[in-house]
């Protein structure tokens, strides 16, 4: 206990200042409330206390400058309010000790209520200008989906073959002239033939890949032997489908077959693409002439690239492998072209895409944007590529001629693999060694 001498401490404190627990209330002698600050009498309930009971709830310390907690009287219900501390200038802080606290600042409500509710109503043009930027992006976007979509060619490919796990495309390249001129008319090369046949795999976990299928790969159609890139001309497009199903052992989910000059249209409108080969060719039957090296190519030589094959010593297997550089740097230009970075020349490139190929009748927009972007994956550092493999390149049928004999049980192991997402990155079929 802090003794008194004179109406100070013996620290030398004024009497409002000695603490509270060392001082008897001189008109009861009961101790005062248990606070650090004062309760200003002003402050004091008006309504006259209810007798306390006789057990008294023991005083609780409360922080200095903090609101006290309200108490309740052992035998009262009425709960005291807290007492607010005001500074001498009567603003809300510590109260001094010295003269009347001022009384609790008037908040009556507005005569104008209205006036006072104006800025909670501006906040709700807030969500209708975001729902409105919202609409229109939605209509912007569904306008360009169904102006992509109306680009689209689509035909009768998929067979009711099972789901097999993963996403799978097959894409072809036809070599059926249209009437733009490009590499002669229907009456020179009367109907078509699918030359270019590649597999695109998209695990759902796991590295893409981009397998070709040799155009000569021997198949049975009902009994009778023939060359696989003659099926979809002479039985059906869906019978091409199933029996490229047969080879991999899994479900073909989506289709695009690329026109003859389809080719020729999207490097164009990409303003070319740098191609890669390492012997000197002037090929009459593809078109092609080419100096060994690297080099820009425009779209009739990208295409003139892509049919090489007699003067290639590795003959169709080598044409696939440019069919594959082909693809792979469009994917490449595309991605991170100038072309592709302004509106108007995204417009000329999706256009010139749409209007070359034909789809299958499930494939939409988003469709072709992941076949892109598994395209990307298959032909980056990380994907696999390759052929199927095959046991004799050279097997000759009567009526048929020279075919390539698959190897069927490799082949199915192989696709599995793909398809779960086991394989490792890297260069597979038969001639990857």
């Amino acid at each position: 206990m802090v003794k008194q001498s004179g109406g100070y401490d013996t620290q030398g404190n004024p009497p409002s200042f000695i603490p509270a627990g060392a001082r008897k209330r001189p008109d009861t002698g009961r101790l005062p409330l248990a606070s650090n600050t004062q309760v200003p009498p002003a402050f004091s309930p008006s309504a006259p206390r209810k007798k306390q009971s006789s057990r008294q709830t023991p005083p609780q310390p409360v922080q200095t400058g903090q609101p006290r907690t309200p108490r309740q009287s052992g035998g009262s219900s009425r709960v005291a309010s807290p007492a607010r501390s005001y500074s001498s200038a009567g603003q809300p802080g510590r109260y001094s000790g010295t003269g009347t606290p001022p009384r609790r600042p008037n908040r009556a409500k507005p005569s104008n209520f209205n006036e006072a509710a104006k800025p909670h109503k501006k906040r709700h043009w807030v969500p209708t200008i975001l729902l409105a930027i919202l609409l229109v992006i939605v209509l912007a976007l569904f306008g360009c989906w169904n102006w992509a979509n109306s680009q689209l060619d689509k035909a009768d490919w998929l067979t009711g073959k099972a789901n097999t796990g993963g996403t799978s495309w097959l894409v072809l390249g036809s070599d059926q002239r249209d009437g733009s001129g490009v590499g002669g008319s229907a009456d020179d090369t009367p109907g078509f033939r699918t030359d270019t046949m590649l597999v695109l795999t998209k695990p759902s976990h796991g590295n893409s890949s981009l397998i070709s299928i040799p155009r000569d790969s021997l198949v049975k159609v009902n009994g009778a032997s023939m060359k696989i890139n003659a099926v979809a001309e002479t039985q059906s497009k869906k019978t091409l489908t199933g029996e490229v199903e047969d080879i991999t052992g899994k479900k073909i989910d989506h289709v695009a077959e690329i026109k003859f000059n389809g080719l020729t249209k999207v490097v164009d409108a990409l303003g070319g693409v740098n191609l890669c080969y390492d012997r000197t060719v002037n090929d009459n039957l593809s078109g092609l002439n080419w100096q060994a090296g690297c080099h820009q190519a425009d779209g009739a030589t990208a295409l003139a690239f892509s049919r090489m094959r007699y003067s290639d010593p590795k003959g169709d297997f080598g044409r696939a492998e440019r069919q594959r550089q082909v693809i792979a740097a469009i994917m490449s230009k595309a991605s991170s072209g100038s072309a592709m970075k302004t509106p108007s020349g995204l417009q000329k490139v999706a256009k010139a895409a749409l209007s070359s190929i034909e789809v299958d009748k499930k494939t939409d927009p988003l469709t072709l944007v992941s076949m892109a972007t598994a395209f990307k994956a298959a032909t980056g550092k990380n994907g696999i590529s390759g052929s199927v493999y095959w046991t004799d390149p050279n097997h000759y049928v009567r009526g048929v001629g020279s075919t390539v004999l698959l190897d069927d049980a490799k082949n199915l192991e192989l696709f599995d693999q793909l398809a779960a997402g086991t394989h490792a990155p890297g260069t597979v079929g038969t001639l990857a060694g």
